[in-house]
């Protein structure tokens, strides 16, 4: 066997055993996930906002109030921690949000959430004891936003950027829950 073919061999092999290790000890990348991983944007002129999350379905369970319960501190989604991404600075129901990469967390209730943007990043959205790994020290913001029922139940948790009467929001819905923050735009200072 020649020197090439042996190479090739040994790389592929090196390949095959690292994809081996990765699938075993990180992440399955041969199974489909129950709650598959989502990333929405929203690009208008220079303006880009991003939200990267994880979609956990309702497979005919009791979502808001028993699942995620009222109250508590939820990841906003299912395994990594949610997270918004700005490129320019915006006010978020009249609180400054400068550009850069938060997490999301949110505190569902019956009529209002409270949704909190938090400067760190956390690689998962809880710890072993399944409690959030949120520190509330790290909050830039945490706003209440009025719930509003949908007649139609949205079987997979769906996180989306709506604006169809020129009023940028972000958008979460799940079973038959929705909630929109408001976002604005801050133009740029001239300098």
């Amino acid at each position: 066997m020649n020197t090439f073919l042996k190479r090739l061999l040994i790389t592929l092999s090196i390949v095959a055993i690292g994809l081996f290790l990765y699938s075993y000890f990180v992440e399955n990348i041969f199974e489909n996930r129950l709650s598959p991983k989502d990333t929405v944007e929203f690009k208008l002129n220079d303006l880009q906002l991003e939200v990267f999350y994880n979609r956990p379905s309702k497979k005919e369970r009791e979502i808001f109030g028993a699942l995620v319960p009222y109250g508590k501190v939820w990841r906003t989604g299912a395994n990594e921690a949610t997270t918004f991404e700005t490129n320019k600075d915006l006010m978020v129901d009249g609180i400054y949000v400068p550009k850069g990469k938060y997490s999301v967390w949110t505190v569902p209730n019956d009529s209002i959430w409270k949704v909190m943007l938090n400067t760190k990043q956390y690689p998962w959205g809880v710890d072993e004891q399944m409690q959030p790994l949120w520190d509330p020290n790290y909050d830039l913001l945490e706003i209440d936003v009025p719930v509003q029922t949908l007649d139609k139940v949205v079987e997979q948790f769906t996180i989306a950027f709506d604006n169809s009467t020129d009023d940028l929001q972000l958008t979460m819905a799940w079973d038959k829950t929705k909630i929109a923050v408001p976002l604005t735009v801050l133009k740029d200072k001239k300098e």
